[in-house]
């Protein structure tokens, strides 16, 4: 008996800590998770309207799931794209998951065979001039024709992973502007990159660099199916070794 006792303790202590997740129910993880993004959302602090919660909600697992996989550094950053959303308005949040700020908001642009006022096209292919879906890692900044530029790393296979290699970059560019909407009723196009105004690039640039998460969401059916980085899961497993996150 005491030795039937003492291996059973064993066995319990031995057992790593991730595995314990294991035991619990699917639904009660999906309604850990949901509560524990809904704190975070109901915390954010912003002038200006949040982003929309399914956004948010995605944006943050991803995060989780990237966090779990130690592709992201310890600043807390989290920036979203919502390609939903007319070029006309501000659809890029950059969020300082520690603080619960919502640092900016502003303007950015869609490839231009992505579509003219709304983004509703993608691809991954070389010369598409299109942009693509899904997670990215920011890479280093360098100097380009743009000026001051930021490298992104797709890590979706199939949906962003040649961004290196198409040079999809975040840079600043004079058609990401009001005044250019008022001229030609939406707001300009690159090439494929999220391209930002030209006055904001020294301030974002710099501070979304060296492996922050960076998310283009549309809601297209065969990324939503596909995505390996939406998967709840293994992001309720990842909020236990956050410390930042309620």
């Amino acid at each position: 008996m005491i030795r039937r006792t003492i291996l059973s303790f064993l066995i319990v202590v031995l057992v790593p800590y991730s595995s314990l997740f294991a035991n619990i129910p699917v639904s009660e993880k999906s309604k850990a998770l949901a509560s524990y993004i809904e704190n975070n959302y109901a915390l954010l602090k912003t002038t200006g309207p949040k982003p929309e919660y399914e956004l948010f909600k995605k944006g943050l697992i991803g995060y989780l799931n990237l966090k779990k996989q130690n592709k992201l550094s310890e600043s807390g950053l989290l920036t979203l794209i919502d390609f939903r959303m007319s070029s006309n308005k501000k659809r890029l949040w950059i969020i300082d998951l520690k603080t619960h700020e919502v640092l900016y908001h502003t303007l950015v642009a869609h490839g231009r065979n992505s579509g003219n006022e709304f983004a509703k096209k993608f691809s991954n292919v070389p010369n598409s001039n299109t942009s693509s879906l899904g997670f990215y890692v920011t890479g280093e900044t360098y100097s380009g024709k743009h000026g001051l530029s930021l490298r992104l790393d797709g890590v979706e296979a199939g949906f962003n992973n040649n961004a290196r290699d198409r040079a999809i970059v975040m840079h600043g560019a004079n058609y990401v502007d009001k005044s250019f909407t008022k001229n030609y009723g939406r707001l300009g196009r690159s090439f494929g990159c999220p391209s930002i105004p030209m006055g904001l690039r020294e301030e974002i640039i710099p501070l979304i660099a060296e492996k922050s998460c960076l998310f283009i969401y549309y809601p297209d059916n065969e990324y939503l199916q596909n995505s390996n980085l939406i998967n709840e899961e293994v992001a309720y497993e990842a909020i236990h070794s956050v410390s930042y996150l309620l």
